[in-house]
């Protein structure tokens, strides 16, 4: 959320940041209701210190023995015309929050200005995508030859854009999971966290998914709770309401969970395979770090992410979102794209994202400098570390070899209980 008086002290800026946004924004609109807000707030002010001389003036008058009575009536007056501005400032306050609560952050000054995906710069390409001698599947072929994927009975048990894991692909997930995890804790010095999967409204609100994305959200029949759309939402409400030492920061987290989506305008695109699901694993990557080293933490946590898709050998690159692709929440934000052969495309598998003061505000997050009187908002970081369904989509058609295997790659052996190859059913003795 934007700065109240940040916004009334600098239009010219906010409206330049939403200008790049491509985000329509009637400011002069807002700005005039502020101004309405804080005429009434000063007027219910004065009213009330009129209030407090009369009361004043009545105890004088009966200690005197006079009579207080014209008095009263005025003070009654009054009461009557302080409740109907107190009414009127609480409606105005609501007004001016709901209206700072759809407004989206402003990009900072690195983030490549661009109308949508077609203009985000690459900024570096890491692997040289395999050459096949023999013609490529797409993963969720790859996935149903092995027997590892079943789309039939999920949708029966759920309906589309379900998955049940089977054999192979079923402790691949969970490999995945245990691997992106360890090298987050043992490489990269995360603390660990497991969080519900069900949270409540203010936890989506101070992250930023409410109000202006509920239809994107599952949310349970009868209560003001959802399932959680990414871990990002219950790790960074971790500290909600918090004020935290200087020496605390940064704070670094990784937590595996399950993430629920509803997918709301995106039917008739990527319905196939593990790309687009309502439900799926994730390892996210959460960092509350010092405003003055923000960017330099953007810069590692991005790094992290990338150490998985390395580990894995699959190729990728890395995108800068421009203006018009950026999250509502984020100032800037590189996405990782690995590659899919079988879709002879990059794809998404990780956003990374500096949310500056914007979430922190929301969710009222904060730190004590030392040596300063004031409190600060942190800076919030987080990426995905990454996500699963889209890394074993990866892996499925990365390592697919001419007899339908998969091969494992080096990294996850372990994980694997020593397992090297996915044979499919026909290649089983």
């Amino acid at each position: 959320m934007l700065d109240l008086k940040f916004v009334r002290q600098n239009p010219e800026a906010v409206a330049e940041g939403m200008a790049r946004r491509h985000f329509p924004l009637d400011l002069p609109a807002f700005l005039a209701l502020e101004e309405a807000r804080r005429e009434t707030l000063t007027a219910v002010e004065q009213k009330k210190s009129q209030r407090n001389a009369a009361s004043a003036e009545v105890a004088k008058i009966k200690r005197q023995g006079g009579d207080a009575a014209p008095v009263l009536e005025g003070l009654g007056t009054l009461s009557a015309e302080i409740k109907a501005l107190d009414e009127k400032t609480r409606d105005l306050d609501e007004q001016v929050r709901q209206w700072l609560l759809g407004v989206p952050n402003i990009p900072n000054a690195s983030t490549p200005d661009g109308a949508g995906e077609d203009d985000n710069p690459t900024v570096r390409t890491v692997g040289t995508p395999r050459v096949f001698d023999f013609p490529i599947k797409e993963h969720q072929d790859v996935g149903t030859a092995l027997d590892g994927l079943d789309f039939e009975r999920a949708a029966k048990l759920s309906g589309a854009r379900f998955v049940v894991l089977r054999k192979d692909l079923a402790r691949l997930e969970r490999a995945l999971a245990a691997f992106m995890l360890d090298t987050h804790i043992a490489d990269h010095g995360y603390t660990e966290v497991a969080t519900p999967y069900i949270v409540n409204a203010e936890s989506l609100t101070g992250t930023g998914q409410l109000p202006k994305f509920a239809e994107d959200l599952f949310k349970l029949e009868g209560l003001e709770s959802y399932l959680i759309p990414t871990a990002e939402v219950p790790v960074t409400n971790l500290h909600r309401g918090e004020t935290l030492p200087e020496s605390a920061l940064p704070v670094a987290y990784c937590c595996h969970t399950q993430c629920f989506r509803s997918e709301a305008g995106s039917y008739g695109k990527d319905t196939k395979g593990l790309i687009r699901l309502h439900q799926f694993g994730k390892v996210e990557l959460v960092r509350l770090v010092h405003p003055d080293t923000s960017y330099d933490e953007l810069e590692k946590l991005t790094g992290h992410a990338e150490a998985i898709l390395q580990k894995l050998e699959l190729p990728y690159r890395v995108v800068s979102l421009c203006t018009g692709d950026l999250g509502f929440t984020s100032a800037k934000t590189y996405d990782l794209e690995v590659w899919l052969p079988g879709q002879d495309k990059y794809r998404e598998i990780s956003s990374c994202s500096n949310f500056e003061d914007f979430q922190a505000r929301r969710a009222d997050i904060r730190f004590k400098p030392s040596g300063a009187k004031k409190t600060a908002l942190v800076h919030t970081i987080n990426g995905s570390g990454l996500a699963i369904g889209r890394t074993m989509a990866a892996i499925l058609e990365n390592y697919l070899q001419k007899d339908g295997s998969v091969t494992v790659p080096r990294a996850l052996v372990p994980y694997m209980g020593g397992v090297e190859s996915l044979e499919p059913e026909g290649n089983k003795a």
